[in-house]
C-alpha cells in the first residue's frame, strides 16, 4: 500500500494554508479535495471580509486566531500582491437597545485586543458616510476585504513550491485507523485507490462531521455534528451608496444583513441567515426582505434597483436555539487516534484566520510528533 506522510482532506481556504505551512518543513503533504477545483464551497461563497475580532467572546479560538490572522493576512497580501482594503467598518445601532450592544461589543473587542475601536454619534457617521442615518456606530478600522480566490491561488502555489501534492476530484470514502496510521479508501475520477497515512487533517468545512465520523468519532457526543446555514447575497446597482463595511448589530445565527463593497466599489447585500438541510447554491430570499432590513440604516435603498448575486453555506456547530460555539481545532489521541487533528466548525472568521489556523496546526502536528 502507498504512503503519505500527512493527508489534508479538504482543499478550502483552510486545507491549502495548512498545506503551504505544513510543506515548508515535512515531506510528503498531501491534500484531497472532493471537487474539479479547490475552493469551490464555503471559501468562495463568502463577503471576503477581514475581520477585526470583535464579535468573539475574549480567550476563544475565534478571537484569538481572528485578530492574530488579521494582521498575518494584510502582510500576506501586501508581500504577494493579493489584492485587499483596508475599507474601515462601521456596526451601526439605532435605539437604546442596540446601542447598549454595541457597547459591548466595544468593550468585548479591546479585551480581545483589537485596536483603534471608536464610537461614533450619528454626526460624525454622516461625515464619513452620508446615506447612512444611525444614532450611533461602532467604528473598527482593522476591517477590510479581500479576494479569496487570490489568496487561495497564493496557498496553492506556496504549497506546490515546498513540494506539496494537490490531487482534485479525489473524494475519500472511508478511513481505519491502523497501528501503523490510517488506511484511506479514496476515489479519483473513476478510480479507487488505498494509502495509508501518517497522519489525517480534516480540513472538510460542510463536511468535516462525516470526515470524523468515518474514523470513528460519535460526533453527536462529542458535539461535532454540523448543522449548515444558508445566507443568500444581493447586489446593489449603480454608484454604491457606501465606501465603508456597514454592519447592523448582530443578531441570531449571522451578523446581520451588512454592507460590503467588492475590490470595484460594488456593494453586495448579505448575507442573512437561515438553517438547510440541503446545500445548494440557489438564492432562496426575496429582494424586499433585503431591503427592509438594510432601509432601517441606509434609507436610500427603498430607490434603489436590487439585484439577485450568489449564496454562501456556513459549517455551524451551534442549532437554531444554541449560544456561542467555538472553533474545534483539536488532536484527538485522547479519544484513540493520535495524529488525527479535526477543524470542525471553520465558519467565520475562518477566512480571516486562516493563516494564523495554519500555524496553529502546524505546532500541533509538531506536538504531536513528540
Amino acid at each position: 500500500m502507498e504512503r503519505a506522510n500527512i493527508v489534508i482532506i479538504g482543499g478550502g481556504v483552510i486545507g491549502l494554508s495548512i498545506a503551504a505551512e505544513l510543506s515548508k518543513n515535512n515531506e510528503g503533504v498531501f491534500i484531497f479535495e472532493k471537487n474539479k477545483r479547490t475552493g469551490q464551497e464555503a471559501s468562495s461563497h463568502n463577503s471576503g471580509v477581514i475581520h477585526s475580532g470583535i464579535h468573539y467572546p475574549r480567550n476563544s479560538l475565534k478571537a484569538r486566531l481572528c485578530i492574530s490572522g488579521n494582521s498575518k493576512l494584510y502582510e500576506i497580501c501586501r508581500e504577494n500582491g493579493i489584492q485587499y482594503k483596508r475599507l474601515g467598518k462601521l456596526t451601526v445601532a439605532n435605539g437604546d437597545s442596540e446601542i447598549k450592544e454595541i457597547e459591548k461589543l466595544r468593550k468585548q473587542g479591546e479585551e480581545n485586543g483589537v485596536e483603534g475601536l471608536e464610537i461614533l454619534e450619528g454626526a460624525q457617521v454622516r461625515k464619513i458616510e452620508p446615506g447612512v442615518t444611525v444614532d450611533q456606530a461602532l467604528y473598527s478600522p482593522s476591517s477590510g476585504i479581500v479576494e479569496p480566490d487570490e489568496l487561495m491561488s497564493y496557498y496553492q502555489s506556496r504549497t506546490r513550491i515546498n513540494g506539496g501534492v494537490i490531487a482534485t476530484e479525489t473524494e475519500v470514502k472511508s478511513i481505519r485507523a491502523a497501528d501503523t496510521g490510517y488506511e484511506i479508501t479514496a476515489v479519483a475520477g473513476l478510480n479507487k485507490f488505498e494509502l495509508l497515512a501518517n497522519t489525517i487533517i480534516n480540513a472538510a468545512g460542510l463536511f468535516s462531521d462525516r470526515i470524523a465520523a468515518m474514523v470513528g468519532i460519535d460526533v453527536d457526543r462529542m458535539g461535532y455534528r454540523l448543522h449548515p446555514c444558508k445566507g443568500d447575497y444581493f447586489r446593489v446597482s449603480g454608484n454604491p451608496p457606501v465606501k465603508r463595511l456597514v454592519y447592523p448589530v448582530p443578531k441570531g445565527a449571522g451578523l446581520g444583513i451588512h454592507l460590503t463593497p467588492d475590490l470595484s466599489g460594488s456593494i453586495k447585500l448579505g448575507p442573512n441567515s437561515y438553517y438547510v438541510k440541503d446545500i445548494s447554491y440557489n438564492v432562496e430570499s426575496s429582494i424586499e426582505e433585503f431591503r427592509n432590513d438594510v432601509r432601517r440604516y441606509l434609507p436610500s435603498i427603498a430607490n434603489r434597483e436590487i439585484l439577485e448575486d450568489s449564496s454562501g453555506v456556513r459549517p455551524k456547530l451551534q442549532g437554531p436555539n444554541d449560544g456561542f460555539r467555538d472553533f474545534v481545532i483539536k488532536e484527538e489521541g485522547e479519544l484513540g487516534y493520535p495524529s488525527f487533528i479535526n477543524l470542525i466548525g471553520i465558519e467565520s472568521p475562518g477566512l480571516t484566520a486562516a493563516p494564523a489556523i495554519a500555524e496553529y496546526v502546524a505546532e500541533m502536528y509538531s506536538d504531536s510528533r513528540h
